[in-house]
């Protein structure tokens, strides 16, 4: 099996197509580049060495509009889509083969272009508190200045911590990070993953379980996005698979598509596997109101999809439709 490689300079002058080197396999991965992201691409690339040792990767370093709007909410400038859709047409014009994606910002609805095709292990799925002063989200003083840009985590929070005056934040994770220790925030909420994928694991001061801070659909696991229909690229990738974290992440996503949440709205969305058991667990809230429905279920590891509609569904008959379209 051969693949294109396709070169483009610093100044994006057209790709060049066909020209093969040797017989090398050359594999392009799309990706963003913030520390996080290109760590995450680097680690795919890794993994498929093992698997294709003869295999040749390029990292197709993009900038997309997430990463340029700055100054917003992303809930009010299009959501997490913003960070996807460069990626994708670099794959459509044939300047990437793959891209890498953190699955929680990877919008339910798909172009029609692409799929899923991998779903890697999961990392740690659950929210992390980050102070320098203090241990645990009840350590924090009245009013304290809490930093998340997730409406999610906002209305979690809210409900256990009325009184915290939650602000935005944006950025990579250094980023966030830097505007903590430069005093702007007593504290800020962050995904485990990226902090200790990054090596800041010991940033965390206290990781927040589900009952606290339930996570996003899909937190915590990589996934490729590939064109519909390359079966070639999929061969080749299919050794990266989790079968586990694909079938919980399947439940959870086919939860929030039955839903029609964007990522930037208050969904929360958990599935753990026991056996041939898969459990999920959903929640859907309003900021505004700070009201909370929540809804779990069991389900066969066999259908995963089955189990996120009918979480979905009974969250609907509770009120969820009316609790977003509030939103």
């Amino acid at each position: 099996m051969k693949f294109f490689i396709i070169t483009v300079d610093e100044q994006h002058e057209e790709p060049v197509r066909d020209k093969i080197i040797g017989m090398k396999q050359i594999l392009k991965i799309a990706t963003r580049k913030s520390p996080l992201a290109l760590w995450q691409a680097e680690f795919v690339k890794s993994e498929l060495l093992l698997l294709h040792p003869n295999l040749e990767i390029e990292l197709i370093k993009m900038t997309t509009q997430g990463d340029q709007i700055l100054n917003s909410p992303l809930s009010k400038v299009g959501g997490k889509g913003l960070f996807i859709r460069e990626l994708e047409v670099g794959m459509l014009e044939g300047r990437a083969d793959i891209a890498v994606h953190s699955m929680k910002d990877l919008p339910y609805a798909m172009p029609k272009e692409f799929e899923l095709g991998v779903v890697m292990a999961r990392e740690n799925p659950f929210d992390a508190f980050v102070s320098n002063h203090y241990n645990h989200l009840t350590d924090l003083p009245q009013g304290a200045r809490v930093g998340s840009c997730s409406r999610r985590r906002v209305v979690q929070i809210k409900a256990i911590r009325p009184d915290l005056e939650i602000l935005d934040l944006r950025g990579n994770v250094n980023t966030r990070l830097r505007k903590l220790d430069d005093g702007e925030y007593d504290a800020i909420i962050l995904a485990c993953a990226g902090l200790i994928r990054l090596g800041f694991e010991s940033r965390i001061k206290h990781p927040l379980d589900g009952d606290t801070s339930l996570p996003a659909v899909g937190q915590g696991a990589l996934g490729i996005e590939i064109r519909k229909g390359d079966i070639e690229i999929k061969e080749l990738i299919q050794g990266l698979i989790d079968q586990d974290t694909m079938t919980a992440v399947l439940a959870e996503r086919a939860m929030n598509a039955t839903l029609e949440g964007g990522c930037s709205v208050p969904i929360a969305g958990y599935a753990t596997i026991d056996g041939e058991v898969l459990t999920l667990k959903g929640l859907v809230g309003n900021v505004s109101s700070g009201e909370i429905i929540t809804e779990e279920c069991v389900g066969s590891v066999s259908e995963p999809e089955a189990l996120g509609q009918l979480v979905a569904n009974n969250l609907i008959a509770k009120g969820a439709k009316t609790l977003l379209l509030e939103e």
